[in-house]
């Protein structure tokens, strides 16, 4: 009979197996579309109700899979903080938006799913605003934020939070695309995750610093 450091171990494997399957099917398919049932068959669970055993709802999935990665990129941001945080520079404070999740990203090889996972789940209405907070309401997300507001001040909050919305959008669905085209084998923009960085830091200083029309 096992022990229950062997049962322990074999929990955390059937968790880790779990974690990787729903990413992956959620990544190709959606979350919607995807039941618990399948994701226990695609594991190879005998048991069809092993995700709600280890997980409960399918949303507490869909965060444990963001949780499974957001320290690694904390931690990637975080330093990034500690290394900027006196700059002045405008393209500092948006490196510290877009390197930690293409770092992490370059880091998990080809193929990969979390982008697409990450895309899929904030355009679900029931899951977007879950996904944002695990992703958006870390301590260096507000040291970010904090270091943007004051770097452009001449900019409403209305605005700022509006580019802060796009800023997401576009770091989310150009990382999406590159990491399909990537297992497609297709070409991309660019050839590296760190020149696709460099093209999206282009893209959000444009963004910050373009004029604003005052709603009324």
């Amino acid at each position: 009979m096992a022990g229950p450091r062997t049962r322990h171990a074999h929990a955390t494997e059937t968790r880790e197996l779990i974690l990787t399957t729903a990413e992956r099917l959620f990544a190709e398919h959606g979350v919607a579309a995807v039941s618990n049932r399948q994701i226990s068959e695609a594991a190879g669970q005998a048991n069809n109700f092993a995700v709600g055993y280890h997980f409960g709802t399918k949303t507490d999935l869909v965060a444990a899979i963001v949780r499974r990665h957001a320290p690694e990129i904390e931690r990637r941001r975080l330093d990034l903080l500690k290394a900027i945080q006196r700059s002045e520079t405008l393209r500092d404070w948006l490196g510290c938006l877009v390197l930690p999740s293409t770092e992490h990203l370059a880091s998990l090889g080809n193929p990969s799913w979390y982008a697409r996972f990450i895309a899929q789940a904030t355009t679900d209405p029931a899951l977007r605003q879950i996904v944002i907070d695990e992703t958006s309401a870390s301590p260096s997300m507000r040291g970010v934020s904090e270091g943007l507001m004051r770097l452009m001040p001449v900019l409403p909050a209305d605005v700022i939070a509006e580019r802060a919305d796009m800023s997401r959008h576009l770091i989310v669905h150009v990382c999406a695309e590159r990491e399909r085209a990537l297992q497609e084998g297709t070409t991309t923009p660019r050839a590296t995750w760190e020149g696709a960085a460099v093209g999206l830091i282009d893209a959000l200083a444009g963004l910050w610093q373009a004029p604003f029309t005052p709603t009324r």
